[in-house]
């Protein structure tokens, strides 16, 4: 199935968690798009890709969020952006529609009709705008929703005070729009993929390589190309904005922490630690307030070359959370726009670079192989247009 692509101008990206520090630097970005684009185009991979959709320009943003102040209040509160970077087009951005979250009280039923409404309101306001669902909530306590064999099932079984996120990811596939899942919480359950798929529409995760985790890639993809032999590797993040307080608890982080843990492994071929009998590839992420958004992340890599001779590498990167996050956001939006106008549905394994923990069958691993796979997945899709009415723009 391919859509006509001539019947969209834009894109609307509607983001659960719109006023978080993504979904505000998120807001700031897009503006800058429109009035001053060479602060953030050259900064996106997707910069110069599908010229047959709308300008890369061409974004609005809606969303829902608990939070009801405005968001350039959101922008002050995050600090991640100084006030130069916004406050010209603060009008602009404090324009942008965020309604209010469902009820906590209320029952999964109930929030995903809300959320239904709330995406046919929102769309109705950009009728010539594409739309893409992006998960931006905070990372849940562990839940397994694989238990469930339908969506009834989830609607009837799971508590959206526990998994919040659930309930907007329903409401996305039953309104028909894509979904990416830049959160660690496991929305992509068998029952929604299901319903995707019935819908036609796809579905891109989980939790978003930003950092840390992307450097790690890399490197570990060097270090398999070598072969030269990982015998342990320690990690610390230190973060202090609110996705590092929220991480505090183990039960939230335990998704997100198996996600950074589990990729060395799986690059690699072989267990980090195997000489030991347990594992020596440690990860752990540390709340402290003075780093704000500005999170700092340290690594320390020991690898064995010939002769079993031991070398180490200390990697420590100062990176910000948002500003690595917001424009990996855009990109997924307009991999999603593309996807959806070529006919893809369900899970999107190819679009593993984006991601700790890429969902469906034999996503990529190393770096080269994430990169291949790019490159074969923005072909097919510009090869689908094609076949759509009037070809390519």
């Amino acid at each position: 199935m391919t859509r006509e692509h001539n019947s969209y101008k834009s894109l609307l990206i509607l983001a659960a968690g719109a006023r978080g520090a993504i979904g505000s630097t998120l807001a700031a970005s897009i503006s800058a798009l429109r009035h001053d684009p060479e602060k953030v185009l050259p900064y996106l991979t997707t910069a110069g890709k599908f010229p047959w959709l709308f300008p890369q320009e061409a974004v609005n943003l809606a969303g829902w969020d608990i939070a009801a102040h405005s968001m350039t209040s959101a922008i002050r509160e995050h600090g991640v952006l100084p006030a130069s970077a916004w406050a010209s087009s603060a009008d602009e951005i404090d324009r942008i529609q965020v309604l209010p979250a469902p009820p906590a009280n209320a029952s999964m039923a109930a929030q995903v009709d809300q959320i239904v409404h709330d995406i046919r309101t929102l769309t109705a306001c950009f009728p010539e705008s594409l739309p893409v669902f992006v998960n931006l909530l905070p990372a849940c306590g562990a839940v397994s929703p694989d238990v469930w064999q339908a969506a009834a099932d989830i609607v009837r079984h799971v508590n959206p005070v526990v998994f919040p996120d659930m309930a907007y990811a329903l409401g996305a596939v039953f309104a028909g729009i894509p979904i990416v899942n830049f959160t660690p919480n496991p929305i992509d359950c068998k029952a929604l993929v299901q319903e995707a798929v019935k819908s036609s529409i796809p579905v891109a995760g989980r939790d978003g390589k930003t950092g840390q985790t992307f450097f790690k890639v890399v490197l570990a993809s060097a270090f398999k190309a070598r072969n030269l032999q990982v015998d342990g590797w320690y990690s610390l993040n230190i973060l202090g904005n609110a996705d590092g307080k929220n991480l505090m608890d183990p039960e939230r982080a335990s998704g997100k922490l198996a996600n950074k843990t589990r990729l060395l492994d799986d690059i690699l071929g072989y267990p980090v630690g195997r000489r030991y009998g347990e594992a020596a590839h440690k990860v752990h992420i540390d709340y402290y307030p003075p780093r704000g958004d500005a999170k700092e992340a340290w690594d320390v890599i020991d690898l064995n070359g010939i002769f079993d001779m031991p070398m180490s590498l200390r990697v420590n990167l100062q990176g910000r959370d948002s500003i690595l996050a917001a424009p990996l956001v855009l990109d997924l939006a307009r991999w999603m726009a593309a996807l959806f106008l070529s006919g893809r549905k369900g899970l999107v394994p190819e679009l593993g670079f984006y991601f700790k923990k890429p969902v469906g069958d034999s996503p990529p691993v190393t770096f080269q192989e994430q990169l291949n796979c790019l490159q074969v997945l923005e072909q097919a899709c510009n090869d689908h247009v094609h076949y759509l009415p009037g070809g390519r723009l």
